[in-house]
């Protein structure tokens, strides 16, 4: 008998625990009290500051110690050998990153020298670069010359703002951490680019003779291989340790020549560690499934044969200039109460964001997480897509339907932190507490109930350079969203601090320097390998040069995301629009870091979560349900939440970054919000957190009501439709010309120019102001080229759109000419300057081609 999970097949085999195992087995209730406990992810945004020094140190609020403090010497070496050969051949000798309390940078440095041993091997003629390439030569051919370029100096940031100057030492300082560490990489590992390679060092590597299976557990005291292939016996495949925690084995081909491990095998290591007898799921494994009825997961040994593996067909798009991000989660992209497939989304849901106008998408949940209902935030097993949705190859092939459209594919990625779980996940992985993460307090993260890497240690260096790179090589990514950065960079994680602006906010005892040194490597790495790629930062603090190369100082993202300006949305749809001040709306969106860009949103995922409300909601509440048909009249509230609606995305869209994004549904004011299946949540505390019966009814995405012309969500829909088609049309967003020329707080008037555009938006209640005058650059004749009034986005059709608009000299509002227009209360309106003989470039959108 056998049963199937996402296309792999597993036998129906007596339970993973075993009487003749050399090592005994958890006990159930183990299992059970080690299940994973999770607090809605949050970000932190939040009460008051606190400055600080110029230079960076351990925090003194525990005795955390390394977690590559395995040795008297505090030293763990990386390793490399062939796959069919011990561990032990080759081995390297590197000391951990740590922070430092110095009085001066010189001493900083001095104090902060990294061990300079180099790439030891005791058979003393292997070089590590010639056993990598000896390990691996298909990898090596296909990367060929590719490499991550030297760094740099480090000091056009100071250039590009004059203010850091005053924190040069501590900048200094940082950047001197990461060259050290660069140097390091180069002369032990044979540089960034082969350090990255990681996954073809650990967990299972395949080579013609046979499968290495390697895991770093440096607490372990005993290891054995365990799973279907041998029956769960412990005693099967026993694993040898080197002197630096590693722990090998290699299993010989059958007989036949067929591998030892059959594709679709579960596989544990089970370990003798500190914390009593644990079976784990490898750290590198590249798929884990969750058998039906068994509360944990178990690792997949995933090796299809040649002729079943997905071969990608398509390249990957060229970067596109303006990005335009679709936010979503494959498993709730289903209009059903159901978790959907990679396949479902691939031919379902990237045909519609196409459509829409999106050039990116960007997929949440990707990592395999135990959890469903962290939102994929809380992950146990960093190279392995999740499950739930179908295949490794699945998803491959989702990601090659993506670039045969033209879509640039992104993933929401974590490092941020990591599942407490330790029957799933790295936590307690080795039975100690401080192996991939901060020991004691340091390591854990209140409010996410997750814990905290350390990236001062070696290993998690490589664990997590490795992994980015896992996602860019193997699956054919385009880029990341790098989640929870504003907690990495902090020793406070951004927590019950309110960031002001102050630069001694960003430089001082409270930076988490190795945290920011690891952004610096990734995001080079990123870069050096794939120059095409996109790495967006979650920062919401403001970091300084956070957006700058690295090679110039910075930490090296290409886009902040903007998280500003939808908590002041949320803030300003809790009153009256009548209340509203244009001034602070224009200030939230244009207060960015010159010279460093920003993807803006209205709202994304965290707005839609239970406990929070959508813009549409806010604006709408219960009326969404009864008064959205287009056959029935509206209630005011619709009227003002409809018009509201598109005005908020249009303006945000328009003056608050280089880039926009925006999460699946909210294109058409989805009128529910998303609450995960949940069952109820027992604290230690005695108090129960009530769940949803484990319902998917509200962890879904009803596209059905977008796409209904017969409703209201319709128009919304629609709109955010021409919203994509003007910016692909006008590219008004990475314009440098950008200019408010009017915020009129007695008229509520914005007007701005943005590119070749004019924006006007009348925030007014009830006053429409007829020939209302506007300043212009560009004398000639204007058209409009969206309104937001326009009946097909369900306005009130009370302009004339293929009216025409003749400039006249004079100054108004600091501009050289102007022209007058008709500006109807809550409407939007954007107009171009066009030649006489030229038509709008704006068709109206029922008459849009279907693929655009």
């Amino acid at each position: 008998m056998v049963y199937t999970i996402s296309g792999v097949r597993f036998p129906n085999l007596p339970s993973i625990k075993k009487k003749n195992s050399s090592l005994p087995s958890f006990n159930e209730d183990l299992r059970r009290s080690n299940a994973v406990s999770f607090s809605l992810r949050k970000d932190p945004r939040s009460s008051s500051s606190s400055s600080g020094k110029v230079f960076a140190r351990k925090p003194p609020y525990d005795s955390d110690s390394s977690s590559l403090a395995t040795t008297a010497s505090e030293k763990l070496g990386g390793h490399q050998s062939d796959t069919s050969s011990s561990v032990t051949d080759q081995v390297e000798d590197t000391q951990v990153v740590d922070d430092v309390d110095a009085p001066n940078i010189e001493e900083a440095l001095e104090t902060e020298k990294l061990d300079q041993t180099s790439a030891l091997s005791t058979s003393g003629d292997k070089s590590y670069k010639e056993n990598f390439a000896k390990m691996s030569p298909s990898v090596e051919q296909e990367v060929g010359q590719r490499r991550v370029p030297p760094p740099g100096d480090g000091k056009k940031i100071y250039d590009i703002d004059p203010m850091l100057n005053s924190h040069r030492g501590h900048l200094d300082y940082r950047y001197g951490q990461y060259r050290k560490l660069r140097d390091e990489i180069d002369k032990n590992e044979g540089g960034l680019e082969a350090f990255s390679r990681g996954y073809e060092i650990f967990g299972f590597t395949r080579c013609a003779t046979g499968i290495t299976y390697r895991e770093w557990a440096p607490g372990a005291k005993a290891a054995s291989l365990i799973g279907d292939f041998n029956n769960w016996n412990a005693k099967a495949d026993v694993m040898t340790r080197n002197n630096f925690g590693v722990w090998e084995i290699f299993l010989p081909n059958n007989a036949d020549g067929s591998s030892a491990i059959p594709h679709g095998s579960r596989v544990k290591i089970r370990m003798d560690t500190p914390s009593g007898i644990k079976d784990s799921i490898p750290a590198w494994i590249k798929y884990s499934v969750q058998p039906p009825g068994e509360i944990p997961y178990n690792g997949v040994y995933y090796d299809p044969a040649e002729e079943d593996k997905y071969v990608f067909k398509h390249p990957r798009p060229k970067r596109p200039t303006s990005l335009r991000i679709y936010e979503s989660h494959v498993g709730m992209s289903s209009t059903e109460p159901m978790i959907n497939t990679y396949a479902n989304f691939r031919d379902d849901v990237l045909p519609r964001i196409k459509k829409l106008g999106y050039n990116a998408v960007q997929i949440m949940a990707i990592q395999e997480h135990s959890y469903y209902a962290s939102f994929g935030y809380h992950v146990t097993n960093f190279f392995a897509p999740s499950s739930r949705f179908g295949t490794p190859d699945d998803l491959k092939s989702l990601i090659d339907k993506a670039h045969e459209l033209g879509l640039v594919v992104l993933m929401d990625i974590v490092h941020s932190h990591a599942s407490k779980n330790t029957l799933d996940g790295l936590n307690m992985f080795d039975g100690t507490d401080g192996q991939y993460f901060h020991s004691g307090s340091r390591g854990y993260h209140w409010m996410w109930d997750s814990r905290l890497f350390n990236y001062g240690s070696w290993e998690v260096l490589r664990y997590l350079l490795s992994n980015a790179r896992w996602w860019l090589e193997e699956y054919k990514f385009d880029g990341f969203r790098f989640d929870g950065v504003t907690s990495m960079m902090y020793t406070h994680h951004g927590l019950q601090v309110e960031f002001t602006g102050n630069y001694n906010e960003y430089f001082g005892y409270s930076t988490d320097v190795d945290a920011v040194v690891y952004l610096m490597l990734v995001n080079d790495m990123i870069h050096g390998l794939y120059p095409e790629a996109i790495v967006v930062g979650e920062d919401v603090s403001g970091m300084p040069a956070f957006c700058i190369p690295v090679e110039d100082g910075g930490v090296g993202f290409d886009y902040r995301l903007h998280m500003a300006v939808a908590d002041k949305w949320i803030e300003l749809l809790k009153k009256r629009d009548e209340d509203w001040q244009v001034g602070d709306i224009t200030f939230t969106l244009t207060n960015r870091r010159w010279g460093e860009k920003c993807v803006v949103y209205a709202e994304s995922h965290d707005q839609a979560l239970v406990g929070d409300k959508t813009i549409a909601f806010w604006l709408m509440d219960k009326d969404m349900y009864d008064f959205m048909a287009v056959d029935r009249q509206a209630t005011p509230r619709v009227d003002r939440g409809i018009a509201l609606h598109k005005m908020i995305r249009l303006i945000t869209m328009g003056l608050g970054g280089e880039g926009y994004l925006n999460f699946m549904g909210n294109e058409f004011g989805h009128p529910e919000w998303i609450d995960f299946p949940r069952t109820d949540q027992h604290l230690p505390d005695g108090r129960v957190i009530p769940g949803n019966n484990g319902s998917y009814d509200k962890c879904r995405r009803r596209f059905d009501l977008g796409d209904a012309e017969y409703l209201r969500y319709h128009g919304l829909q629609e709109f955010d439709r021409a919203m994509q088609h003007l910016e692909e049309t006008y590219g008004f967003m990475t314009s440098e010309h950008q200019y408010i020329s009017r915020k009129d707080e007695g008229d509520r008037v914005i007007v701005f120019e943005r590119g070749n555009l004019v924006f006007v938006f009348n925030f007014h209640w009830t006053n429409s102001y007829s020939d209302y005058r506007i300043g212009c650059s560009t004398p000639g004749k204007y058209k409009i080229v969206l309104d937001s009034d326009n009946s097909l986005f369900g306005g009130f059709n009370r302009l004339d759109d293929s009216a025409e608009f003749f400039t006249s000299d004079g100054r108004h509002d600091d501009r050289p000419c102007y022209f007058m227009v008709y500006a109807p209360c809550r409407t939007a309106v954007v107009y171009a300057a066009v030649k006489d003989d030229e038509r709008s470039s704006l068709v109206p959108i029922s008459l849009l081609p279907e693929d655009v």
